[in-house]
């Protein structure tokens, strides 16, 4: 299998430490830290998720040159995540779409697109990529335009998103996440399965994305691919940090 992934990649960094006091000059935790771990994110924790998923695909990825960079204070014992520190996502070089690239997206069995527009790929780039695709899917920050959507097999949206996309919501091929409830489609709601504990939520939308089209070209079934997605995205919201769920 040969899957596409497009969209901006990131490093997460996750500064694990203590907070033994407060700050006397303002009140204000000490953050004492312990460890670091960096994972790779954004679209890169979609390739992660495949790699997990399906170690003998073949994949093909188109990403800035840029280097971003999301940086998180945690606090070792809470997980409670007391900042984010963001850096490197202005001007950032736009895609350039050329036969080459063109014809790897024809060519792939699935095509991901994780667009965090921040200036990587326009409304004409994702049309574009979603008129050369087989089988693809969407998971966009961006106001979404009824053409875009329908050049994807599915887009999936996150509650949030959804609300700002009410231009495309009834749609068959929209998928709306709602977090520990599941995910909703056609107006039908998907309960998550044997709900854990919920200890961080970083990447679970990657895990859903990834898990549901990698399932429906198998089974090309809606249904099953929805629970299988909430099932796996499940397990990554109840390890801390960005993971995947084997």
């Amino acid at each position: 299998m040969k899957i596409t992934v497009i969209g901006e990649i990131c490093n997460d960094i996750f500064i694990y430490g203590d907070t033994p006091r407060l700050c006397a000059e303002a009140p204000v935790p000490i953050f004492v830290p312990k460890n670091t771990k960096i994972n790779s994110g954004m679209a890169g924790n979609v390739i992660e998720n495949i790699k997990s998923l399906n170690p003998s695909t073949i994949i093909f990825g188109f990403h800035q040159s840029e280097e971003i960079k999301k940086t998180r204070i945690v606090d070792d014992k809470s997980n409670h995540m007391f900042i984010r520190v963001d850096e490197g996502e202005k001007n950032i070089e736009k895609i350039i779409l050329n036969e080459t690239k063109i014809e790897t997206i024809a060519n792939s069995d699935i095509v991901i697109v994780s667009d965090y527009n921040k200036g990587f790929l326009s409304n004409d780039d994702l049309e574009v990529i979603g008129k050369n695709s087989k089988l693809s899917i969407l998971d966009s920050k961006r106001r979404i335009t009824k053409s875009i959507a329908k050049n994807f097999t599915f887009v999936k949206l996150n509650e949030i998103e959804a609300m700002e996309n009410q231009l495309i919501i009834g749609s068959d091929n929209i998928i709306v996440t709602l977090g520990k409830k599941g995910c909703q489609y056609k107006n039908k709601l998907y309960e998550t399965p044997n709900p854990k504990e919920t200890i961080d939520v970083s990447g679970a939308g990657d895990t859903f994305t990834t898990s549901f089209i990698l399932k429906y070209s198998e089974t090309n079934s809606i249904e099953d691919s929805i629970i299988f997605a909430n099932q796996m995205s499940s397990i990554v919201v109840s390890k801390r940090g960005v993971t995947v769920p084997k």
